[in-house]
Parts: C-alpha cells; sequence; structure tokens
C-alpha cells in the first residue's frame, strides 16, 4: 500500500503539519507543538521558509 504526503483535514493554517503527522502516524498537537519550538529555536526562523514552501507544494 503506497501512502501520499498531502495536506490535512484538520488544518490549524495550511494543513501541512497536520499532513505530516496523518502520514506518519503521529498526533496532531505533538507535530505542531515539536515544529513551534524547533522554529524558535532555530537561528533566522528557517522553519517558517520551509512551511511556507510545503505548503505550496503539497497537494491537497
Amino acid at each position: 500500500m503506497t501512502r501520499i504526503l498531502k495536506k490535512s483535514s484538520d488544518r490549524v493554517i495550511g494543513g501541512v503539519l497536520g499532513g505530516i503527522a496523518d502520514y506518519f502516524g503521529w498526533d496532531y498537537t505533538l507535530v505542531r507543538l515539536a515544529y513551534v519550538l524547533l522554529s524558535f529555536m532555530s537561528i533566522g526562523f528557517p522553519g517558517v521558509i520551509v512551511y511556507l514552501v510545503l505548503w505550496f507544494i503539497m497537494p491537497e
């Protein structure tokens, strides 16, 4: 069975993190919390840029 990475219907902003959580079978809240923590800990907030890129390239 082939799984496809796509945006989640459980959206907060763009559905990107929900889609990633769905794909790997993880909890939505933990994925979002980990993303926010990693983004704030990194210099220059590259996480925001990565999120925006994923938002545009991930299918619905």
